[in-house]
């Protein structure tokens, strides 16, 4: 693929450069469905929320990946919340190959990531799902 773009994938997955981040898989969010596609994204502020909301143990991990097929604007976000994808946010059907790890980045305030935690909690006894 010859795009120069650098993706990032935010998970609590313990991962590898040259593991392969598959759909398939229990999704991190909503009621954990097989994820049909997997996501990335182009900003680190999204890779940070993704680490730190991940369902699981452990501690929030941020990944350098490269998609290997096609990505699309992500419908979860460019759609419904943010119209134009100003969080740079993709989903792919096709793997993405960690090429290495984030290791120095800082999470949201405490009150911020309270506040996104409480969101989701409250969307999810509304019914609504996080993950198309």
């Amino acid at each position: 693929m010859a795009d120069s773009q650098t993706y990032y994938h935010g998970t609590k997955a313990d991962l590898e450069a040259g593991d392969l981040i598959t759909p398939g898989y229990a999704s991190n969010f909503g009621q954990r469905k097989h994820a049909a596609f997997v996501y990335l994204t182009a900003t680190m502020d999204a890779a940070i929320w993704g680490a730190e909301l991940a369902i699981g143990a452990g501690r929030g991990r941020i990944y350098v990946v490269e998609p290997t097929g096609p990505i699309e604007d992500d419908p979860n976000l460019t759609d419904k919340k943010f119209p134009g994808n100003i969080t740079k946010s993709y989903r792919s059907r096709d793997p993405f190959r960690v090429t290495g790890e984030v290791l120095n980045w800082t999470g949201h305030p405490a009150e911020q990531l309270k506040a996104m935690r409480d969101r989701v909690a409250y969307l999810k006894q509304q019914g609504v799902e996080a993950i198309e």
